[in-house]
């Protein structure tokens, strides 16, 4: 058998279609090799190769230099390339029809090139592979632009992740401590890929630094406030309302910057005015490593990000002064101070809710009586705002002047109930009474829809005596003013009685037993002083569940050393 090392020509017909015929080959060799493409031939019996144009030009080699072996042609692959086509090429021949593979070629230069070869192979009548006809191209372009979607795709992951994060982790963000918390947590910073971060805000013509990251305590210390008007890049993007964004060379330039940066290896920032409702309140910078410019996407990313944090900014500074307000109200009609009562020891509480900035109708008080006794009351009116906050102060001035007339405290929670349902207001009230003489210990209690009262005794052992109840002030059945049950004990003189609202012992996922039982054990692992512990009791609740709701309570005890029995 004659092995060609040429494409073969057909038998022509005439002279004129043999001419045609060639003119079309050469016009389609040099479409292929316009396009880094050409064809081959092998012959695996002989193994010979032939190379039109095109395909001498994907493999940078000269027709003067080809010997049409096919080694001669391995010599010029990547060795791992070569390796892995020699492999699928031999598969194919044993048991395909053809094969295609990317390799890559060394060029006359010594650079590296991408190609890819497609074959298809033909074969005799008993199976054998006679012949392989295929094409061989250049695929760097192609590869590039696979490497280039890549990248972009990337990017585009990317850019997706830092909204995602930043929203995510400002979602749940209300006051401005927890939007500071969100941009500094590395959920944030990570997925920017910032080093450090500074968030200020704008008060009387100036900006307050109000949260850092990454950077030493003495930057916020020189730093702290910055006037519209100093010559720094922070300033110009508040003045411009325009996106700074600052190489090192240039963050040199600035005098007061220049010691802040001189020795670190800071080598970009982004400053980010934050304008909500077309009025600037804030800045954020954030500071990159290893970064020395910013591509027209991430400007982009970034000015969207300044747009989400300046609208949680506003959110929370709003909220802020709303709860500022909010609590100053509540805390107005709380008794300014608690009056010292003979023969006691008292210490009271009231924090509002942690979430929300609503007003409540938590509140306690402390009314001295006469001959010597105290009544002790914590309450709480229905209902989270100004309504709510403006009945309790009437039921607490109510509750106050029944006590001054001399009622029995069955009869004074009656007379509360009667005065809260002629208000019509709609609304009803928890409350627990207690009247106190501090020289024998004796205590009657009274209870409106409330839970009782926890007793710690010596050694911290803690106990919830029985209180009987009564429906909630302002419901019907007292308005005839009758009498609510009363029971009564006695406080030893190491004892101490707690008297709080709701709030302190109910929590989202848990019953109130459980949360009394959970408080008996922080009153009881609490210190001796009762101010020491009602501060202990409120910081712990806080931090082992959080608060959901207003608190109010009272601590009392008795300093007799030999009470009358």
């Amino acid at each position: 058998m004659t092995c060609p090392r040429f494409l073969p020509r057909p038998s022509p017909a005439s002279v004129r279609s043999e001419d045609l015929e060639a003119d079309l080959r050469a016009d389609l060799q040099g479409v292929l090799a316009l396009n880094g493409m050409g064809g081959f031939i092998w012959e695996p019996d002989c193994d010979t190769v032939f190379l039109d144009p095109g395909g001498l030009a994907v493999f940078d080699l000269d027709p003067e230099e080809f010997d049409g072996r096919p080694d001669t042609l391995t010599r010029r692959l990547h060795p791992e390339d070569a390796a892995q086509l020699e492999a699928q090429v031999s598969d194919a021949l044993a048991s395909r029809d053809g094969y295609g593979a990317y390799f890559r070629v060394r060029r006359s230069d010594g650079s590296l090139c991408w190609a890819h070869v497609q074959g298809h192979i033909q074969r005799d009548r008993a199976g054998r592979p006679r012949r392989v006809v295929g094409i061989v191209r250049d695929a760097s372009a192609e590869l590039q632009h696979l490497t280039q979607q890549a990248t972009l795709e990337a990017d585009r992951r990317r850019q997706t992740d830092v909204v995602e994060a930043t929203t995510s982790a400002l979602s749940q963000a209300l006051t401005i401590e927890d939007v500071t918390t969100a941009l500094t947590s590395e959920k944030v910073m990570g997925a920017v890929g910032a080093a450090s971060i500074v968030l200020s805000l704008l008060e009387k013509g100036r900006l307050r630094i109000v949260a850092t990251a990454g950077l030493p305590p003495e930057y916020a210390r020189d730093m702290q406030y910055v006037r519209l008007d100093d010559p720094l890049p922070v300033a110009e993007a508040i003045r411009t309302r325009t996106p700074r964004f600052t190489s090192r060379e240039e963050a040199l330039t600035y005098p007061r910057l220049r010691p802040h940066v001189v020795d670190t290896d800071f080598s970009a920032s982004a400053i980010l005015p934050l304008i909500a409702q077309a009025r600037p309140i804030g800045a954020l910078a954030i500071i990159y490593r290893h970064k020395d410019r910013f591509t027209p996407e991430e400007r982009n990313l970034l000015q969207v990000l300044g747009g989400t944090v300046a609208q949680s900014v506003q959110r929370a500074v709003l909220y802020d002064e709303e709860h500022a307000i909010a609590v100053g109200l509540q805390q107005a009609m709380l008794p300014a101070v608690i009056p010292d009562v003979t023969g006691t020891r008292i210490a009271a509480r009231y924090r509002p809710a942690r979430t929300g900035h609503q007003i409540g109708g938590d509140w306690y008080d402390v009314v001295p009586l006469p001959t010597g006794r105290v009544g002790l009351v914590v309450g709480d009116v229905q209902g989270h705002d100004i309504h709510a906050s403006a009945v309790m102060g009437q039921l607490r001035i109510a509750l106050r002047a029944y006590a001054a007339e001399g009622h029995p405290p069955g009869t004074l929670l009656a007379r509360a109930s009667a005065f809260l349902h002629d208000l019509d207001t709609e609304r009803f009230a928890t409350c627990l009474y207690v009247e106190l003489d501090p020289a024998t210990g004796h205590a009657q209690l009274v209870r409106a829809g409330h839970h009782g009262p926890l007793v710690r005794h010596p050694g911290g052992g803690c106990s919830r005596p029985y209180v009987h109840g009564g429906l909630p002030l302002g419901l019907p059945q007292y308005s005839g003013h009758a009498p609510y049950p009363t029971t009564e004990l006695r406080l030893g003189p190491e004892d101490s009685m707690l008297l709080c609202t709701d709030g302190l012992v109910e929590f989202r996922g848990m019953d109130v037993d459980e949360g009394l039982r959970q408080v008996e054990t922080i009153v009881g692992e609490g210190p001796a002083d009762l101010d020491c512990l009602a501060e202990h009791i409120v910081a712990t609740v806080e931090s082992r569940q959080g608060q959901d709701d207003d608190v109010a309570l009272l601590l009392v005890g008795l300093t007799t050393a030999d009470l009358v029995r």
